[in-house]
């Protein structure tokens, strides 16, 4: 048995990306520990270096050379990654509290979640751009960019805080825009302002470095407000104790650093900045369960500044803990180092070095600096490819728990089948009690009775349609494989023009402690329920199994008047067809399970995938859909020709107008297609032209099976445009047309492509 094939015994949940868990991550895929379950919950999938922060807003580094791709880092490391933001934090039950999604449970938590910069001062939270998250701050920046390049007159930045994280902003707008701005507009000015509470810059560093940047201040032209500290902040600027107004454009805040809010609203012991207290083995002072790391984190007995080194420094012994806390060993304290080498540049690939009271500087110190960066950065774009290791069950788990959880857990290969499979009863009954599907009326006998099935009333004048689909998980978070699935399986009633009633389930947890199957049982149930209300359709009843793998199926109901349906067969000449979603998760997955696809290619994917497509098919119906069919698994040409040789006319498909989701072109380019592509790509005879397209780079995706796929409908001709004004208004920014039916057919090659 490999260690994935190893029964989830223990949950460690990582809260953040930040330096400290991208090391962990990386050390947990480098080495993993068989039966626990990694889980990381991050607001940004790409995960700012703040060390390179100031050369990307200067240009000298590109998006992707200063982020690390959390979603990459994750698979690498066997993770679950739940994009979403953390809110709250219940010790007693063990979960963490999400903003959109259930609460996520762990045996063993870790805090490194980045701070913010305190922003008490009366309209700085309303008109000033926070240095943190860096994120937000790194997309103001370019609407800047954008919007200056033609703006007339003086454009005025302000950045509060005299700090390394001011000053080093500060010189590298200054810097980015006169290399921007080469040809500025008749009249374009800059002004840079720089201010602080302090009466020195950069408080923290010795007075060398100060006199150096005072020097480089005055050289630029950058006036700087030592000691007035900003009382209020408006629109237009800003307002200082001593009474002096100062009008600006922009404000950026970089002030001294606070903790999230809500920490303070949990039992953690937090210090005066809402900081988690933790000791010298980075374990909360008042929960053991808890860890906590970089800015967030609070060594109560060796208090450090807020800086990056530390957050790194951290990463290593945080992992080393992480792993003694989940197998019950005695944890190692670790000291930071008293001194720490500071690299602060100045905009223009010239920094300037300190450490304690030395100071160096030169270009070929930012060379230095930039070594260093590109170093740290490398490990995580740089993975290796690990193989899976043959474990022991029983020996692996010795060293996570106890004797009697040992015993539970090793029983697993005696697992019964048949209805010996059955997830437990009582398991079963506390899961269903929390969902809260939708009632209708009529469903005679549903979840609430305790018969063998459920009962439905047909409406007078109606024709039920009934579906079925079923398959393994294409993502590994459970609540959103659920959504993926419901969204899925609805595909195929709206494509009949039906209207959704009740739902079937059958679902697969794999084999684990009952807490652990229950908790997966309800993420994946909750996932695909939601979605099953939010259309109006009652879940009435369902099986529940053991298996190895996590698997989700639903059958269907619908209902709609006979001469309401649509089919496949409906087309007519001189319809076009329109799309409802882009193309491309079939490659862009195939590209993930090897490591090649950016996280936020991925993220994009599965936002369109969880898109319903309720309104779409009431869109479509209402403009007059002739025919209609969800584009899944048989790809895009593979449910054309069902549509052409039902309708017996011919089709042209105009490729260069299909929406493809983004990413997909560079991953089927490279190679990386669904398993399924292949005998997907056998149809090929069926388009008359494929020998002169073949070599397009958008050819493959014509071909790639689909999960959760668009609506693909035949529409009048004259009611195109208001059909896609329509849709896009709905919320389906990528529907397009993107071909016609011809009047004419050929039940051999009906489809012809046009580039």
């Amino acid at each position: 048995m490999n260690d994935s094939q190893i029964p989830v015994f223990r949950d460690l949940v990582l809260v953040g990306g930040g330096h400290s868990h991208v090391i962990v991550l990386k050390r947990f895929g480098m080495d993993p520990m068989p039966g626990v379950r990694v889980t990381v919950i991050a607001r940004d999938l790409d995960t700012p270096y703040s060390g390179m922060l100031p050369g990307l807003l200067a240009g000298h580094y590109k998006f992707d050379d200063a982020h690390i791709d959390l979603g990459r880092l994750c698979k690498f490391a066997g993770a679950r990654l739940y994009h979403d933001e953390a809110v709250g934090l219940d010790p007693t039950q063990g979960q963490v509290i999400c903003r959109k999604r259930p609460p996520v449970s762990y045996d063993v938590v870790s805090f490194d979640i980045g701070v913010t910069p305190r922003q008490r001062v009366v309209g700085s939270a309303e008109h000033a751009v926070p240095v943190k998250p860096i994120g937000n701050l790194v997309s103001r920046w370019r609407q800047l960019l954008n919007r200056v390049r033609s703006q007339m007159g003086v454009t005025r930045i302000g950045v509060v805080g005299t700090g390394a994280a001011g000053v080093e902003l500060t010189l590298a707008i200054q810097y980015a825009l006169a290399q921007q701005v080469r040809d500025p507009v008749p009249g374009q000015r800059f002004e840079f302002h720089l201010f602080g509470s302090s009466t020195t810059l950069l408080p923290t560093h010795n007075s060398r470095i100060q006199a150096k940047f005072q020097r480089v201040f005055v050289e630029r032209g950058v006036q700087v407000h030592l000691g007035s500290r900003v009382v209020s902040v408006d629109r237009g600027g800003i307002c200082t104790e001593n009474g002096c107004r100062h009008d600006l454009e922009e404000i950026i805040w970089a002030t001294e650093a606070e903790a999230p809010a809500w920490l303070q609203d949990t039992t953690l012991d937090v210090d005066d900045r809402g900081f988690i207290r933790v000791d010298d083995t980075l374990q909360s002072v008042s929960h053991e369960a808890v860890f906590a790391a970089g800015d967030v984190a609070s060594m109560v007995n060796h208090p450090r500044e807020k800086a990056g080194v530390f957050a790194v420094r951290q990463g290593p012994p945080l992992a080393i803990n992480l792993r003694r806390a989940l197998s019950g060993r005695p944890l190692r304290p670790f000291r930071p180092q008293s001194l720490f080498l500071s690299l602060i540049s100045t905009g223009d690939q010239y920094a300037v070095a300190s450490r304690g009271r030395w100071a160096f500087e030169g270009h070929w110190v930012w060379r230095w600096k930039d070594w260093i960066d590109q170093r740290f950065m490398k490990q995580f774009s740089d993975l290796p490819t690990m193989d899976r290791r043959v474990v022991d069950p029983p020996t692996a788990l010795t060293q996570l728990a106890s004797p009697d959880l040992v015993q539970e857990i090793s029983s697993v290969a005696m697992r019964c089948g048949g209805c010996g499979s059955k997830v437990g009863a009582t398991v079963l009954d506390r899961v269903l009690t929390r969902l809260c599907p939708v009632q209708r009326d009529d469903v005679v006998l549903g979840l609430g009775a305790p018969d063998d099935a459920s009962v439905e009333k047909v409406p007078a004048g109606m024709v039920a349609v009934r579906t079925v689909d079923a398959f393994r998980p294409i993502v590994d978070d459970p609540y959103m494989f659920g959504r993926i699935t419901a969204n899925h399986c609805l595909g195929d009633i709206y494509a009949m023009g039906a209207e959704p009633a009740t739902a079937l389930a059958i679902a697969t947890v794999p084999v684990a402690p009952e807490i652990k199957m229950e908790q997966m049982l309800e993420e994946l149930l909750t996932g695909a329920v939601e979605v099953l209300n939010e259309a109006g359709m009652a879940l009435v009843g369902g099986h529940t199994k053991e298996g190895f793998e996590m698997e989700l199926g639903l059958s269907l109901s619908g209902f709609a008047e006979p001469g309401q349906l649509l089919r496949k067969s409906g087309m007519r000449p001189g319809d076009k067809l329109i799309l409802t979603k882009p193309i491309g998760t079939g490659t862009l997955f195939a590209a993930h399970m090897r490591l090649k696809a950016k996280g936020r290619w991925v993220d994009n994917a599965i936002h369109s995938m969880i898109q319903s497509s309720l309104e779409a098919s009431r869109s479509l119906r209402r403009h007059g859909a002739t025919a209609c069919t969800d584009v899944t698994g048989f790809g895009v040409v593979g449910h054309v020709l069902e549509m052409a040789r039902a309708s017996q006319f011919n089709v042209t498909l105009l490729l260069s107008s299909m929406p493809v989701l983004t990413g997909a072109i560079e991953t089927a380019r490279a190679g990386f297609l669904s398993s399924l592509q292949p005998q997907n790509v056998r149809l090929r005879r069926a388009v008359v032209n494929h020998a002169a397209i073949k070599l397009d780079e958008r050819y493959p995706l014509l071909f790639d099976p689909q999960t959760s796929g668009g609506l693909l409908a035949s529409i009048p001709a004259d009611n195109t445009n208001a059909c896609l004004a329509e849709l896009r208004n709905l919320g389906y920014g990528a529907a397009v047309e993107v071909g016609f039916v011809q009047s004419n057919f050929d039940p051999e090659t009906p489809i012809t492509v046009e580039i």
